[in-house]
C-alpha cells in the first residue's frame, strides 16, 4: 500500500463512551449487555455476545468472546490466561494493565483498539482487519500477524521477542517503537516505518530474502 507525504499517520484512538452509571451483569453465551460492570472470574463463555459500553474486570482462567461484538469497553488490570476474541467486531476498545497468557484476535475485525501497560505472552493477529491500533508500554513475548491488514498502527515503548508478519499488508504501521529481537520475514514489512538501527538489525533478513549471501 502506498504511503502519502505525512506518512506515518498516527492512530485515531479515542477513550470508550462510558455511560456515568453500570448495572452489575452475569455473563452468558449470546448475552445482550450494554451499559454493564462485569467481573469475571473461573471459566466464562460469553462467545457471540454483544458487549456495548462496559466495564470489565477479571481474573480468569478462560475468557471467550468468539464472534462476538464488543463496542466501547474498558478493561484496566485484568488478568487472563486465555483471552479468545476470534472473529470479534471490535471497537474503541481498551485494555490497560494486568497481564495476558493469550490474546487471540484473529479474523477479527477492529477499529480503535488500545493496549497500554500490559503483559501478553502471545499476541496473534493472523488475518485481522485493524484500522487505529496503539500498543504502548507492552511486554509481548510473541506477535503472530500473518495475513493481517494493518492501517495506522503503531507500537511505542513495547517489547517482543518475535514478529511473524508473513503476507501482512500494512499502510502508517509505525514500528519505530518496538524493540524486536527477531522478524520472521522482514520482506513483508512493506508499508511500515523502522528507525535506522532497526533497518541494520534486519539487514541479514533482508539479504537472504533477495538471495544475497553474506560473507565477511
Amino acid at each position: 500500500m502506498a504511503r502519502t507525504p505525512e506518512s506515518p499517520a498516527p492512530p485515531r484512538i479515542t477513550d470508550p463512551d462510558l455511560p456515568p452509571v453500570l448495572e452489575p451483569a452475569v455473563p452468558r453465551r449470546s448475552a445482550d449487555l450494554i451499559a454493564a460492570r462485569l467481573d469475571l472470574s473461573g471459566t466464562v463463555d460469553l462467545a457471540y455476545s454483544t458487549l456495548e459500553q462496559c466495564v470489565v474486570s477479571a481474573g480468569t482462567d478462560t475468557v471467550d468472546l468468539t464472534g462476538a461484538t464488543v463496542v466501547d469497553v474498558d478493561m484496566p488490570g485484568v488478568r487472563i490466561a486465555s483471552l479468545r476474541m476470534r472473529d470479534a467486531g471490535v471497537r474503541r476498545v481498551r485494555i490497560s494493565g494486568g497481564r495476558i497468557g493469550t490474546l487471540d484476535l484473529s479474523e477479527s475485525r477492529i477499529s480503535e483498539l488500545e493496549l497500554r501497560d500490559v503483559r501478553i505472552d502471545y499476541l496473534n493477529l493472523g488475518a485481522a482487519k485493524v484500522t487505529d491500533l496503539e500498543i504502548s508500554g507492552c511486554a509481548i513475548r510473541t506477535i503472530d500477524m500473518p495475513q493481517a491488514e494493518l492501517t495506522r498502527a503503531r507500537f511505542t515503548a513495547t517489547s517482543t521477542e518475535e514478529v511473524d508478519s508473513r503476507g501482512m499488508r500494512a499502510k502508517d504501521l509505525d514500528l519505530r517503537g518496538l524493540d524486536a529481537v527477531a522478524f520472521l520475514d522482514a520482506n513483508s514489512l512493506r508499508g511500515a516505518t523502522l528507525t535506522s538501527f532497526q533497518v541494520q538489525q534486519l539487514a541479514p533478513v533482508i539479504a537472504a530474502g533477495i538471495g544475497i549471501q553474506i560473507k565477511d
